[in-house]
């Protein structure tokens, strides 16, 4: 029997975000004697929000470093969420930091605000460094926009994203170089490296070496590519001891196939099936780039995995009765925790057509076996139009208000259903759902 993992919960952890956010002002009230005049509240002001824009990047990393524990109990979609709503404060942050302590430098020395700005990027050390991982900075949270991502491959958007790790080393000495709070503060500093390092050993370790030996463990390598639907296959992963690499159903790994194409992309895909002791089964859908190459993968393909991630599993649950919706290639998590969740299960499937249904004779295996609830919901919008509505899940699952809900598919479906879970008064707290954007 496996040992109990751990799991983060979300709450503890936002508290201890935030308590290191007040540790981090306290740090500028304990080093500030006085503030007067204009030029010393803007310089005080742009010491603030610079010491909380660097522990911001600290944040950031250890947000996106995938230890288990966050991965766990918050989930890869909140810790996505949060990663984002962090950078866009953090960007904010600098800006402020950036302008008041040029603006604040400029009143005290009585200088105009250009020249300040000159003279502090020119001669004030490690500025013109911290100037490039501002920009740096800027320039990923340009391209995280919705409006511009949607323009990017993943493999680009998620490449791009390694400048933070840049931008991190080089604020990092400016921080301690030129802030008043670190100047012959030894514990201040001491605390600060602690910081840095420690994010520095997680993104290390968790990021990068232990994808490596996972790997040499478990000596992954494609033994069968399956077509399920029109676009769709299944990869067969074989490898050694894959039952006691510690996923669970619901979850999901990011999968680096060494083929001459595909070596430097690392992608996310779930889990279709409960692993068994020599194979693993991942189900994709050619969307891009990268999910139609997998189509053409040979046996024998040497494979690098990442994982497991995720929070969509049975640890959610608290009810009895679960359902479970499912849209398109969304099916493949569901698929694995309708075989898997214990009590009692209704699983809708929606699909546009009947061809596109994945894992049919499966799913209808499963119910049949377990004796729990499949229902289809098949045509296009224009054919049944809205599906999902609060009337039309309440006709379908009696006592809807008293089940678990988990949910996974395109992102249309997706708002749609959410809004109709809202509308029938199911509690926020029993709606899990994964989202397939980037």
């Amino acid at each position: 029997m496996r040992a109990p993992r751990l799991r983060a919960r979300p709450g503890l952890v936002l508290a201890v975000l935030g308590f290191g956010a007040v540790a981090v002002v306290a740090l500028w009230w304990q080093n500030t004697a006085a503030v007067t005049g204009p030029g010393g509240w803007l310089t005080g002001a742009g010491r603030i929000t610079g010491l909380l824009a660097g522990y911001g990047i600290a944040v950031l990393l250890a947000l996106m470093a995938r230890v288990p524990a966050l991965e766990r109990g918050v989930g890869t979609d909140r810790l996505t969420r949060w990663h984002a709503r962090a950078g866009r404060y953090t960007i904010w942050l600098a800006l402020a930091h950036v302008l008041l302590i040029i603006w604040g430098y400029a009143v005290t020395d009585g200088t105009g605000v250009v020249d300040q700005a000159v003279t502090m990027a020119l001669s004030y050390p490690d500025v013109l460094k911290a100037t490039v991982a501002f920009l740096l900075l800027v320039g990923v949270g340009a391209l995280s926009v919705r409006a511009a991502r949607r323009r990017l491959r993943y493999e680009t958007w998620y490449h791009l994203h390694f400048y933070t790790y840049l931008a991190a080393w080089l604020a990092f000495g400016h921080q301690l170089a030129t802030g008043a709070e670190f100047t012959g503060n030894r514990p201040a500093q001491l605390a600060w490296y602690a910081l840095y390092l420690g994010v520095a050993a997680l993104l290390c370790w968790y990021r990068f070496l232990a994808p490596i030996r996972f790997s040499v463990r478990h000596r992954l390598r494609v033994t069968r590519v399956v077509a399920e639907a029109p676009g769709v296959v299944s990869i067969h992963i074989g490898g050694h001891d894959l039952d006691r690499m510690g996923e669970e159903p619901g979850q999901f790994f990011r999968w680096r196939f060494l083929t001459r194409d595909l070596w430097w992309s690392a992608n996310p895909y779930s889990l279709s099936a409960p692993a068994s002791a020599d194979e693993l089964r991942i189900t994709v859908k050619g969307l891009g780039d990268h999910s139609a190459a997998l189509a053409r993968l040979r046996p024998g393909t040497r494979v690098v995995a990442e994982g497991p991630y995720g929070a969509f599993t049975a640890g959610l649950l608290r009810r009895r009765q679960a359902l479970l919706i499912g849209g398109g290639v969304g099916i493949t998590p569901l698929r694995a925790l309708f075989e898997t969740l214990p009590g009692d299960l209704t699983l809708i499937y929606r699909a546009s057509t009947a061809a596109d249904l994945v894992f049919r004779e499966e799913l209808e295996a499963i119910a049949a076996r377990r004796g729990a609830r499949l229902l289809y919901c098949v045509g296009t919008r224009a054919e049944i139009g809205r599906p999902f509505t609060a009337e039309a899940l309440r006709a379908l699952v009696p006592g809807l208000r008293d089940h678990e809900v988990y949910l996974c598919g395109p992102p249309g479906m997706t708002a749609d259903v959410l809004a109709a879970l809202r509308e029938a008064k199911v509690p926020a707290r029993r709606i899990h759902h994964e989202s397939f954007e980037f």
